[in-house]
């Protein structure tokens, strides 16, 4: 739901400048927190870690809504401050989730499935703001009901969140587990995280994480100041449709392609990663060109009716395709570097903490009128340096992480606490298998 706002442009509210500001906010406590956030998901484990991640959502979306009726500047702000600590606990869980629960076969999909419905409610939040703001072309914001609808739907999903299952109660489907700790210890945690910072893989991986939601201030200022209101909820639901077969179409059919071998796949995903970005921004440079800031006014706001509407919602469309496909990447390296929960954790927060660095920067850039022109070519070329760093990190993916990851089969823990005459505990030290056989590739 905060992504259908975010969508409509400008967070839905009619002062644009009060939105860069406080999403400049957000993303700066995202970043900060996000630094730490997967080791306080390893800490309190991630049903706990979810719930807490949750409620910020709700926050900003009523503090938006507070606005639209109060005038309350200081409170989205405010709510954005907040926001940026709890997604930053809710992405780490959810990253850990994504890329520890399933097989080392099935990551890509995972991140289809996941990154689908996550849309999928981006996509209904915008059908619903449409269908709300159709009859008029002159609302400026975001009507009172449409965040209603979407405060709603939140809630919805901050009870959901104590329905997951911590790792060790969680069983794959070859029978192993993903981890016999529920959580992790304090000095754990310490260690964790300086490993992670003299990996080079991760290091190498930094451009990427930086510009993956850096290029989000400038689409959202484009549908913010170009169109009006019913044409930005169009846009915003093309943009919804666009991720969901965008995140499909690269999971099911490039990152998880049985047919080759695992660092085959990750080289396919990266040529289509290039490819898209490379057509997609280059044809929006061509529109881009053609207009400034200085030209845009409320009085010739583009309307989907227009015939100057012609092909924007296909560009549109396409960006979030090619948003998908870039962030399964991602998303995909870091779970081909290892299947370990905790690990996994780390390797998300440092992702988001980076990602929403550069997500703070581009809002900052916005909020103080930076040419449209400008932030479209930092956007871009931030995404093209980091590909070939990418390239570096998938040469060194292994087939598998299974013989350096020591795995655990349930049917072994059963049967060692049968021999001990004692019913497995729900949470126990770590058994590892020296050897592991009938493994699936």
């Amino acid at each position: 739901m905060f992504s259908a706002v975010s969508n409509l442009g400008a967070g839905g509210l009619s002062d644009i400048s009060l939105s860069d500001t406080s999403n400049g906010v957000l993303y700066g406590t995202f970043a900060i927190t996000g630094l730490i956030s997967g080791a306080i998901n390893n800490l309190l484990g991630p049903r706990l870690t979810l719930f807490i991640g949750t409620l910020g959502y709700a926050l900003y979306v009523g503090s938006l809504w507070c606005y639209q009726t109060q005038g309350t500047g200081w409170f989205v702000i405010f709510a954005g401050a907040i926001l940026g600590v709890s997604a930053a606990l809710l992405w780490s869980a959810q990253g850990a989730i994504m890329m520890s629960y399933p097989l080392e076969k099935d990551k890509g999909k995972a991140f289809a499935i996941f990154w689908a419905i996550f849309q999928f409610g981006s996509f209904i939040g915008s059908i619903i703001a449409l269908a709300i703001n159709i009859e008029s072309g002159k609302l400026s914001a975001v009507s009172t009901s449409t965040y209603i609808a979407f405060l709603v739907i939140i809630f919805v999903g901050v009870a959901s969140s104590f329905l997951v299952l911590p790792p060790n109660r969680v069983i794959r489907s070859d029978g192993t587990i993903v981890k016999l700790e529920a959580t992790s210890k304090p000095h754990e945690e310490v260690v964790g995280m300086l490993r992670l910072l003299k990996d080079w893989r991760m290091m190498a991986l930094v451009p990427m994480f930086f510009a993956s939601n850096y290029f989000y201030a400038y689409q959202g200022a484009i549908n913010a100041n170009i169109f009006d209101g019913p044409t930005r909820a169009l846009n915003a639901t093309l943009e919804g449709a666009g991720a969901i077969v965008g995140a499909l179409m690269i999971g099911y059919f490039c990152l998880d392609l049985k047919w080759f071998h695992r660092r085959t796949r990750g080289y396919l995903g990266l040529a289509v990663v290039t490819v898209l970005v490379i057509i997609v921004w280059s044809v929006a440079l061509a529109w881009q060109v053609t207009f400034t800031r200085a030209d845009v006014s409320d009085t010739n706001r583009i309307n989907y009716h227009d015939a100057n509407y012609k092909g924007k919602g296909a560009l549109f469309f396409f960006y979030y395709f090619s948003d998908a496909c870039y962030q399964a990447l991602a998303y995909w390296i870091m779970s081909a570097m290892s299947n370990d929960p905790f690990t996994l954790a780390r390797y998300a927060g440092l992702y988001k903490a980076l990602q929403s660095a550069g997500s703070a920067g581009s809002f900052g850039m916005d909020a103080v009128s930076t040419p449209f022109l400008n932030e479209h070519l930092a956007s871009w070329i931030l995404m093209l340096f980091s590909l070939p760093l990418a390239y570096l990190v998938i040469r060194s993916v292994k087939e598998t992480n299974y013989e350096d990851e020591k795995v655990v089969y349930v049917d072994d823990v059963k049967r060692q606490h049968a021999e001990e005459g004692a019913a497995p505990p729900a949470s126990d030290d770590s058994i590892e298998k020296a050897s592991v056989e009938d493994r699936e590739a």
